[in-house]
């Protein structure tokens, strides 16, 4: 990585509970209830109970067309009624279509002359362009319907994969947490960019840069953020931030570096694949800015 190659400058990305909650409302499948044989239980033996928490956390991690049951449940949740309308507007496409098929053939009948249960010409080449105007609009709305639809469920998507990422606090002995663990108490900030990025956020947060002392970690720690740097490498993946955050190189104007100084608002990333997954778009759209 070169040194002044920084990604967007970062990535921004609150964690509250509205925004990667991965726990979605649905309905639960009742525990079994299996009494013991009549054979080997007595009137003092108690009912033995089986729960089927496994197997419903195994159906809602089913996955089909891309996504789980239980994101598609969360999706209908917050949109209730776009199945009803994606049905509405598609079968009226359709019979709009059916429609347009049949005006089409009475018009070129009508055209070609020679049909007396016909309409006239004008008359029938209206019905097309009505027939035709209601299949494309019908159409362009079922479309809709389904990309809205798409878009909410990779957000949903994304925000449970946000919630199950894990990070390491810059405080020594402190155990491995997931990004939803910070959500009711929280901000989480994710700054992504190059090692020239990473080491000009470590000096901003560790070194005093003005006259007075830098009370910036202090005042952050107020307000409950916590900083996530992600140094990415060449290949924009996601390599050991923690290294180059202890490693800084601090400049002429950097004075009492301390790379522990901001360690009560900082965590580091954990498990690079997930982390990978999780930027991939924002990366995209970065490198397509």
């Amino acid at each position: 990585m070169k040194h002044g190659y920084s990604l967007a400058a970062c990535f921004a990305i609150t964690v509250a509970s509205s925004s990667i909650g991965t726990e979605a409302f649905a309905p639960t499948w009742p525990s079994l209830i299996v009494p013991l044989s009549r054979t080997s239980r007595n009137k003092n033996s108690p009912l033995v109970l089986s729960s089927s928490a496994d197997e419903k956390n195994d159906r809602l991690e089913e996955k089909f067309g891309g996504f789980t049951v239980k994101q598609r449940l969360r999706e209908e949740i917050e949109s209730p009624f776009r199945q009803v309308r994606l049905f509405f507007f598609a079968s009226s496409g359709v019979s709009a279509f059916v429609a347009f098929y049949f005006s089409a053939l009475v018009a070129f009948k009508a055209y070609i002359g020679g049909y007396s249960d016909v309409p006239p010409l004008e008359d029938a080449l209206q019905q097309v362009v009505i027939n035709g105007v209601g299949t494309m609009g019908f159409g362009a709305l079922a479309l809709r319907e389904l990309k809205i639809g798409k878009a909410n469920l990779e957000r949903i998507a994304k925000g449970g994969l946000l919630a199950r990422l894990v990070v390491e606090p810059a405080v020594e002995g402190s155990a491995r947490r997931t990004l939803k663990d910070y959500r009711r108490a929280s901000r989480v900030i994710i700054a992504a960019g190059g090692s020239d990025y990473i080491n000009r956020l470590a000096m901003s947060l560790c070194s005093d840069q003005l006259k007075d002392e830098n009370t910036l970690p202090a005042a952050l720690a107020d307000v409950d953020i916590v900083i996530v740097p992600v140094l990415l490498g060449e290949d924009y993946k996601v390599v050991d931030s923690k290294a180059a955050w202890r490693n800084g190189v601090p400049g002429e104007n950097d004075r009492n570096y301390d790379n522990s100084r901001a360690d009560e608002i900082v965590a580091f990333p954990l498990g690079y694949g997930m982390w990978n997954d999780y930027l991939e778009s924002d990366i995209d759209t970065a490198k397509g800015q």
